[in-house]
């Protein structure tokens, strides 16, 4: 219960809650650890990942996944209730990407202190409509950009996120992470080391031109 504590303590509204609010989260809260490939189902409450990354996105009926953002270490996701809030008639799904360790809190404890604690309802809301506000920028990504852009955006992301020039990703993982298909990302590839802007081996993609890639992303 006390390594519970530690963790909720480090989200903003934790000083505002009373003695008993403060046991009615850790109460609805469970600390989970899940491999990659784990699909997560029914998230309504607020999800905090300590560790790892999950990969939020849509499934259309013919199959076809859009990813609408990533979750990493440190970020709490209460998407599930901004959904219900504004009526939404979507469902995201959530899958693990990379091991994680996370802490679900429960709707009906959420909900009880969304609804006594304004610092806690402000909090939810806030989270909630920063992801409603990403998940609109990846369907204006989609509908608006090119897939090259879409690539060099996406490469140069990576990049930042990791430091690393290779990226160690297959064609269909890319091309699920950018929302486009395999043949059509395996072309970009093919056309961006023509350019110099990548070098294509077995297994990686070494980022060679990050001028170049900005360029394309501008």
């Amino acid at each position: 219960m006390e390594r519970l504590r530690d963790h909720l303590s480090a989200l903003p509204f934790w000083n505002d809650l009373k003695e008993t609010q403060q046991k009615t989260i850790l109460r609805g809260t469970m600390e989970q650890g899940l491999p990659s490939g784990t699909l997560l189902e029914e998230v309504g409450g607020m999800l905090f990942l300590q560790k790892g990354s999950i990969r939020v996105y849509l499934l259309s009926e013919e199959g076809r996944e859009v990813t609408l953002f990533h979750l990493r270490a440190g970020d709490v996701c209460t998407l599930g209730v901004a959904c219900a809030s504004a009526q939404l008639p979507i469902a995201p799904q959530m899958i693990v990407e990379e091991d994680c360790q996370l802490l679900m809190t429960n709707p009906v404890a959420l909900k009880s202190l969304a609804e006594e604690c304004l610092p806690v309802r402000s909090f939810v809301h806030e989270q909630g409509n920063r992801h409603l506000v990403r998940m609109v920028w990846a369907m204006e990504q989609i509908l608006f950009f090119r897939v090259d852009r879409r690539l060099a955006s996406f490469l140069l992301a990576e990049y930042s996120r990791t430091g690393e020039r290779e990226l160690r990703m297959t064609h269909e993982e890319i091309a699920r992470q950018i929302s486009s298909a395999r043949e059509v990302v395996a072309r970009m590839v093919k056309r961006f080391s023509a350019q110099g802007l990548v070098e294509a081996r077995r297994g990686v993609l070494y980022l060679a031109d990050l001028e170049g890639l900005q360029k394309l992303d501008a």
